[in-house]
């Protein structure tokens, strides 16, 4: 078949989208936890930049130079920013200390503010495609954070009294607000420092995050009362927000033992609602050692795992598979990619895991998995259509944008993606048809591939893999 022919066929899959998002309202409840902040975005030109770099007197030579990727001063923000801005890469830095977040807040300010944290940014998809009841767990609860939560009924959150209430409305004026700088730079513009001159070879971001409390992954006691009360009716956990964590925390702490906490709160909850899907989404966590110990323990208790490339690159480094790891790295492919996923479906023994690499979504999960092969690849199709709005409307804070997306066709970048996989597929399991239908069952595993729509010139790609991870989960009904 053609590449014009198999969009015609994946047109007609696609079709089932209106009728999966009209499926969602089934869903009774889902909680979102742990992470919700404050992203505060700007575009930032490289003269601004020499700018502020000049009037404060900042070390030039000290700034180009390589270092830890965290922020003790602001410079260290500088440092940075110049780093990704020169090279045309996404990194996020860590605040350690709050006269630099103070600083920044004053001298660099924002353009606007807009939901971040996975369990946000999940929290305000589930409810805009309809779920009856979206939990969404903050740590910090001020009216700047609040207000990033959509004006619905069915998104709560619980107050300091243990009560629900619609999350929208919720001020918690004691609380210090969460925030992530959104440092965004483009292509082609340039930066002169230290005498040298540099031009962006990419459109791209910073992240400067000043966030205590996400950093130990605080959990509000009322929101986790409230959750493990049997009047709470749910179908769903989505996890985040452990990325944040480090072995060493400031407070003496450690990673570890918020991980246990968290593990431990979380069973509480599923002891009144036992049938419910528990899914972790997984980010690039930066530490090793929790990183290592989140794949080796709460991977291993949950249903489902989502993860992107980079996610699963970092899964391999530290399961023994470094070499894997590297040639992933190296031609990033759905083919590679897809050797990875079978490494970790092996090694963690989830049921389920889903892969969402550029063009492509792919999930690998037990034979007989709650979700037949069909639900999981109209889930998928749904997510691809909401995530393509998205990309190319900017937001999908209404229920009317959720589908803007439907009459576009699939990309031929996730067509040939599909087919490299479906070789892939047949040297390891046997003669498929992926390529048409984006389905192989054996008597041991399912692999569900779904081409997706790709936007040409996105207007943001902000949360994107939170939502096609959660939407292809709970929209396979």
């Amino acid at each position: 078949m053609t590449n014009t022919e198999l969009k015609k066929k994946w047109f007609e899959h696609f079709k089932s989208s209106p009728s999966q998002l009209k499926k969602m309202s089934e869903v009774k409840g889902l909680i979102s936890a742990f992470n919700a902040n404050i992203d505060a975005v700007i575009k930032i030109s490289g003269k601004k930049i020499e700018e502020i770099i000049s009037k404060n007197e900042f070390d030039e030579a000290a700034i180009l130079l390589d270092g830890e990727k965290n922020i003790k001063t602001v410079e260290d923000a500088f440092r940075g920013l110049v780093k990704c801005f020169k090279s045309g890469i996404a990194e996020e830095w860590l605040i350690e200390q709050k006269p630099v977040f103070d600083w920044l807040n004053k001298n660099i300010g924002y353009d606007n503010l807009q939901m971040g944290g996975q369990g946000g940014i999940v929290a305000n998809a589930m409810a805009v495609c309809g779920v009856e009841n979206v939990y969404v767990h903050t740590a910090s609860s001020p009216k700047e954070q609040s207000k990033l939560f959509l004006d619905l009924d069915n998104l709560k959150n619980v107050n300091p009294l243990g009560e629900l209430q619609k999350a929208c409305t919720i001020d918690r004026t004691e609380d210090v607000p969460l925030i992530h700088w959104i440092i965004e730079f483009d292509k082609d513009d340039t930066l002169k420092i230290n005498g040298e001159t540099f031009t962006c070879p990419k459109s791209n971001r910073f992240i400067a995050t000043y966030d205590p409390l996400n950093f130990r992954l605080a959990i509000d006691d009322a929101f986790d009362k409230r959750m493990s009360d049997p009047s709470t009716s749910f179908e769903y956990i989505i996890l985040s927000g452990y990325q944040m964590l480090s072995n060493e925390l400031p407070n003496g702490d450690s990673g570890i033992n918020r991980i246990n906490d968290s593990i431990n709160k979380v069973r509480n909850w599923r002891e009144n609602n036992p049938d419910s899907i528990l899914h972790l989404e997984i980010a690039s966590t930066q530490d090793k050692i929790i990183r290592k110990y989140l794949v080796d323990k709460l991977a291993k208790e949950v249903d489902s795992i989502g993860f992107n490339e980079r996610e699963l690159i970092d899964i391999l480094e530290v399961i023994g598979e470094e070499k894997l790891a590297e040639i992933c790295n190296k031609e990033t492919n759905s083919s590679n990619l897809f050797k990875g996923m079978l490494k970790v479906f092996n090694y963690i023994k989830c049921p389920r895991m889903q892969l969402h690499m550029f063009g492509l979504y792919v999930t690998l999960q037990k034979k007989g998995y709650q979700l037949s092969p069909i639900q999981n690849r109209k889930g998928m199709q749904l997510a691809a259509n909401v995530a393509a709005s998205k990309a190319g409307t900017g937001d999908i804070n209404s229920f009317d944008i959720l589908l803007w997306s439907k009459d576009k066709e699939v990309s031929d970048i996730g067509l040939n993606e599909l087919k490299s996989l479906s070789e892939t597929v047949s040297q390891k399991f046997g003669t498929n048809n992926l390529i048409e239908d984006g389905i192989f069952t054996d008597d041991s595993v399912e692999i569900i591939a779904v081409p997706t729509i790709i936007i040409d010139k996105p207007i943001t790609l902000v949360g994107m893999g939170d939502t096609i991870s959660s939407i292809s989960l709970v929209g396979a009904q």
